[in-house]
């Protein structure tokens, strides 16, 4: 009874607790706060506290379930909901059973409940072509797209998703692109990440440049792109022109755009990033600082890697293992050791990736009985990990102990383990096991024009000069290799790209010129 002596409405207490604990379960699902695993378990406590559950509730635990592939968890939801009686009257709840079922790869339970269902909407024949594209089934997708009744641009953004992303047939998602009336910026991108996701960065870039509202994920897309398929200048050019836009990056993009530095080389570049993602505030979460860990490490800069290192509150198997390739191409090899050790006493669980990099730093330093001591833990040894210890033997010139570990090799031998041997020939002047070598090679189809030229350079160290003919004359014959390219940063900010043989960019004169004054200041002074 209120102020003026009327009776107020009543609200059920039950139908308030439901509404309490639906907001509690939504919550934790939200994009700022997911935690889909707490859903649940404030699903339970609503069931065993005997608290009543409507058409609302269902919705948000299958979500729950989806987000965790919890097939099991979502079986036992749709008892429930079919002993509710919302199984048929509700569609959110039906949507959110077909929406369960295509995340957990069931695309015959989903399919049931999406053929029997009479009520069924546009978001049903989403979720539907969605779980066969997850699924990689394109032709029964193909087969629901052509019995829509309708379409949205989701629909259409789905199909190239699932064509080009999905299988790499980026032929096709084009057609269906180009036959969209209306695209967002979700079918844009997913077009350009088709094309970039097979490395035509061409092809990217011309759609890239013809998008009028270009989101954070567009230029994240192409910088990626440029970062993994051996352009990282461009890349970095990208995420200045991004910047130049007033474009805020996350830390996906930075990401993309250390990466890059790595590649170059770009110490300065990867230190003003570091910079940047301190002042903007962007996370600093392990895979940030992983990826600043590996630039410097690549660039030379160990003591800010290490810095980065001792600063990270959690660490993973990638960042330690970062740290130990790292420092073993950085000639630590007994620092890299060190960080291996506290890996094995701290328990962490070590992969072949890590082995693969201790083992390398075990080579580079020339470590033979810690190399030999440490591929003997490993269980299951890869051809990659008999790769590296050979690459150490073959270091210390052990060509006895080589052939023996070759002879137990459960695997046949692959092309960079036989070229491992070739290079330590070449270092030691073993004619005979060099030939070896190379008729290995030939015989596994690994005898390109470098194989030779290096055989060559072996006759050519102990004298044997018909042996070096016979080699000029195969490469001959095999023909020209591309030249190599490096890369350096030049003063002033940005870098500067060369390919051998070739005399291109606009500094090519100036260069040159450096080179010749440089070249007469070495003659004076070997001359003095």
């Amino acid at each position: 009874m209120n102020s003026t002596g009327r009776m107020l409405p009543q609200i059920q207490h039950t139908n308030k607790t439901t509404y309490t604990y639906n907001t509690m379960i939504k919550t934790h699902l939200s994009n700022s706060n997911t935690n889909p695993q707490m859903a649940l378990e404030i699903y339970v406590k609503m069931k065993r506290n005997g608290i009543s559950c409507d058409n609302y509730t269902y919705p948000f635990v299958l979500k729950a379930c989806k987000m965790i592939c919890g097939l099991w968890e979502g079986r036992q939801v749709h008892g429930e909901v079919m002993k509710a009686g919302f199984f048929d009257s509700d569609v959110f709840v039906r949507n959110g059973l077909i929406g369960m079922y295509c995340k957990c790869q069931q695309m015959s339970c989903s399919r049931i409940l999406f053929d029997c269902f009479h009520g069924k909407d546009l978001v049903s024949w989403n979720l539907m072509l969605g779980g066969y594209a997850e699924c990689r089934n394109m032709v029964e997708a193909q087969k629901l797209f052509d019995e829509m009744p309708e379409r949205d641009v989701v629909s259409w953004s789905i199909m190239i998703d699932g064509y080009g992303k999905k299988l790499g047939l980026v032929t096709h998602a084009r057609i269906l692109f180009d036959q969209m009336h209306e695209r967002d910026s979700v079918s844009w991108n997913t077009m350009i990440d088709s094309y970039a996701k097979i490395g035509n960065m061409v092809a990217a870039r011309e759609l890239f440049n013809l998008m009028d509202h270009k989101t954070l994920i567009s230029w994240t897309i192409m910088i990626n792109g440029y970062s993994q398929h051996q352009n990282p200048k461009e890349a970095l050019t990208l995420f200045n022109l991004m910047l130049s836009h007033d474009i805020k990056p996350d830390k996906f993009c930075i990401i993309g755009s250390i990466s890059a530095c790595a590649q170059l080389g770009a110490l300065d570049s990867g230190r003003w990033l570091h910079t940047y993602i301190k002042k903007t505030k962007i996370p600093l979460d392990v895979v940030v600082n992983t990826t600043l860990i590996d630039m410097y490490m690549k660039c030379g800069g160990i003591e800010e890697a290490r810095a980065v290192f001792d600063s990270m509150l959690e660490r993973n198997v990638i960042t330690y293992n970062v740290m130990i390739s790292g420092l073993g191409i950085n000639n630590s090899g007994a620092e890299a050791l060190s960080y291996f050790y506290q890996m094995e006493q701290g328990g962490m669980e070590l992969d072949d990736l890590v082995y693969v990099s201790v083992l390398s730093a075990c080579s580079h330093a020339g470590f033979v009985s810690e190399g030999v001591e440490i591929f003997k833990r490993i269980r299951n040894p890869k051809v990659e990990h008999y790769g590296c210890l050979i690459d150490l033997l073959v270091r210390k010139g052990e060509f006895g102990k080589v052939l023996n570990f070759i002879g137990s090799m459960p695997m046949e031998p692959n092309v960079d383990l036989w070229g491992s041997v070739l290079l330590g020939c070449r270092v030691w002047k073993n004619v005979g096991l060099g030939e070896f070598a190379v008729d290995r090679l030939t015989e596994i189809g690994g005898d390109d024009r470098g194989v030779y030229v290096l055989m060559s350079n072996i006759y050519a160290d102990s004298g044997m000069w018909d042996g070096v003919a016979a080699m000029r004359r195969i490469v001959a014959v095999k023909g020209v290799v591309e030249g190599g390219k490096s890369v350096i940063e030049v003063v002033g900010g940005g870098v500067e790209e060369f390919v051998s043989g070739k005399n291109g960019g606009v500094r090519g004169a100036d260069i040159e010129e450096v080179v010749c004054s440089l070249s007469k200041i070495v003659d004076l002074e070997y001359e003095g």
